[in-house]
């Protein structure tokens, strides 16, 4: 067997170049799949979930290794600086990928150069959330309580510069709010402290609150998406709560370091897009109110670019600054 894997590398490297026949015999050991947060987030639910699988395709462990730090920017530049081999994979992020280039320009990487785009996850909505002691029981009731007590109430987020915070800030600037913003190092510590009653409220996304919104130890005001959320369609949108144009999702993406052989690349689109159609990777998605994508890497480098231009104008239209 081993001599024959040793002829098909050969004979496809004689064919189509090396870059296949590095692919072909990859991997030949762990991978590090990144998550730029602290554990119990969006992104390291994810990886997670769709970590395993790809060990079982491939024959090698996807070892998660959480790296938080200012919004995602520390384990993103850790993948960035990687050997461009395939061994390093990043849990991208809105925030890390588009957000924090505008809103941190000194950020030790380029978003646009430093990474080779593997594929889209998917997205999924932000919810606003309040302990379930809280005195709100409607978004209304807070916007009202905001605009008669300013800098009374404070919201989390996973950290400066991700969808959370900024969605917190969107909502400032459309409702005409000041509500303080307090960053965490991810979604987990984060919503425990909404939980708590440590913070007033929560920005998060539907994916880690949507088990303690079931729970009853959270109590969901409206999701922050145009439309309302699939399997959540009880809970309202902040557009229809009195916020109208309001509109903010958060998407998880995969990537390499720039360099990464093309041939990698794809086939681990490929097996992240397989790993997604199976049974119980969908109904754990559809549980948590994440809609599937599966990007080509072409695909998620022309969405990324159009997102980078759409949060670039956010930040200087709102003169936002990194806390």
């Amino acid at each position: 067997m081993h001599r024959r894997a040793i002829l098909q590398a050969a004979l496809m490297s004689a064919v189509f170049g090396p870059g296949l026949a590095r692919a072909a015999n990859y991997p030949v050991k762990p991978v590090r799949y990144v998550v730029p947060f602290a554990p119990g987030g969006t992104t390291d639910i994810l990886a997670r979930l769709i970590g395993p699988k790809l060990s079982a395709a491939l024959g090698q462990q996807f070892i998660v290794e959480n790296k938080a730090g200012a919004g995602g920017v520390v384990g993103a530049d850790t993948v960035a600086k990687s050997a461009p081999d395939g061994y390093t994979i990043l849990g991208g992020t809105i925030s890390s990928q588009a957000i924090n280039p505008a809103l941190q320009p000194r950020i030790p990487y380029d978003a646009a150069k430093d990474f080779a785009p593997i594929t889209l996850i998917g997205s999924t909505p932000n919810v606003v959330i309040v302990p379930a002691s809280s005195p709100f029981k409607t978004m209304q009731e807070l916007l009202a309580h905001a605009r008669s007590n300013p800098g009374r109430l404070t919201h989390s987020s996973a950290g400066t510069g991700t969808s959370q915070h900024m969605g917190g800030e969107l909502l400032k600037q459309l409702a005409k709010v000041f509500i303080v913003h307090i960053p965490y190092r991810g979604s987990g510590p984060a919503i425990q402290d909404v939980m708590g009653g440590q913070v007033s409220m929560g920005i998060d996304t539907l994916v880690v609150a949507a088990p303690h919104i079931k729970a009853g130890t959270l109590r969901a005001l409206a999701v922050t998406t145009a439309k309302r959320a699939k399997g959540f369609e009880s809970i309202p949108t902040v557009a229809e709560s009195g916020v109208p144009g309001y509109d903010v999702a958060s998407w998880q993406s995969v990537h390499a370091p720039a360099g990464t052989p093309s041939e990698i690349t794809h086939l681990l689109a490929s097996e992240i897009a397989k790993a997604m159609k199976l049974p119980d990777i969908q109904e754990r998605f559809a549980a948590l109110g994440l809609e599937a994508s599966g990007m080509s890497p072409e695909q998620l480098a022309a969405f990324e670019t159009q997102e980078r231009a759409k949060w670039a104008r956010v930040v200087k239209d709102g003169h936002i600054k990194a806390e």
